[in-house]
């Protein structure tokens, strides 16, 4: 069965940067696994690739939704589904990239989102919060309302969380749902993620979002409002993109909004961790143990020669 290459990590652990290393290097195709860069508009906030990169190595699913549309995960794993096997078909291997853990779980398992109403607006909430505030979070959640469902699904397995909250929102009995998940048919998922210690990722945290500021996403973020979007719309839920909309509204001044986009950041940083580790099969490299991205990039694109 052909290799599907996966690349994950923490926000501004340099994914963007080793995923178009290797892409050039093996021959690779990237398909974008980021809940923000799929917008259009979004392009500071959501940290996509440049012009340059987006020309160095073909990319999927960067830019391709309007800021207004609601996005679902469902939705995400169709168009990724297709990204990859017309990938696959064209004999390349496609490298999917980045840091959303619920969109990567879509592609990796078999999800079958037909089987529950996935286009509810709870259905929506619901995985909004366990992307925005982390999967303990929707898991507390039913916990206060169904203790007895609670304890039988482990927190991080986020689908049967949702499935339990909506059977529980119908007044319906809550089923078993300990199922073990089905892995995705059609290819074999190649995991590989990328970290640091604590310190310097927190550092590189706070100095990307300088780094936005300088670009301009205030601009951005006023541009999207003047669009008619506002702080409702699933788009500008995002870290960076929020905390501006309410200094915008006045909640705040924008000193404290940059603050709180950094401290949301690492937060966020910290629920991606969480989430990847428990992926048994993915093999972790440790920039700050390894000598920077320029060596994780070589370790990288060495062993996934080696997997292929």
């Amino acid at each position: 069965m052909a290799d599907v290459f996966m690349l994950a990590g923490p926000t501004a652990s340099g994914k963007t940067e080793c995923s178009i290393r290797i892409a050039r290097e093996l021959g690779c195709e990237i398909v974008s696994c980021d809940s923000m860069q799929l917008y259009r508009f979004m392009d500071i906030g959501s940290a996509k690739p440049s012009e340059e990169e987006l020309r160095a190595v073909p990319h999927h699913l960067i830019g391709e939704i309007d800021p207004r549309e609601r996005m679902t995960v469902a939705k995400y794993r169709n168009l990724a589904r297709e990204a990859v096997f017309d990938i696959l078909d064209r004999g390349k291997t496609p490298l999917v990239c980045g840091g959303s853990g619920l969109y990567m779980d879509a592609l990796m398992y078999d999800m079958d989102f037909a089987a529950a109403p996935g286009d509810s607006e709870s259905r929506k909430e619901y995985y909004r919060i366990a992307e925005e505030s982390g999967p303990e979070k929707l898991h507390s959640m039913l916990a206060d309302l169904s203790p007895e469902s609670a304890a039988r699904i482990h927190p991080n397995n986020v689908k049967r969380v949702v499935r339990a909250l909506e059977a529980v929102e119908a007044g319906e009995p809550v089923g078993d749902f300990d199922a073990e998940r089905k892995p995705a048919e059609g290819y074999d998922c190649v995991l590989a993620g990328i970290t640091w210690d604590r310190e310097t990722l927190y550092h590189r945290i706070n100095e990307r979002v300088d780094a936005l500021m300088e670009r301009g996403l205030l601009e951005e973020v006023k541009g999207l409002v003047d669009m008619g979007l506002t702080a409702e719309d699933i788009s500008m839920k995002g870290i960076g993109y929020k905390e501006l909309i309410g200094h915008l509204n006045g909640e705040y001044d924008l000193e404290e909004a940059v603050r709180l986009v950094k401290r949301n950041t690492r937060h966020y940083a910290k629920r991606q961790m969480t989430w990847f580790r428990r992926y048994k099969d993915m093999k972790w490299f440790n920039a700050s143990e390894c000598g920077g991205l320029d060596r994780v990039s070589e370790e990288l694109a060495e062993w996934l020669k080696r997997r292929s």
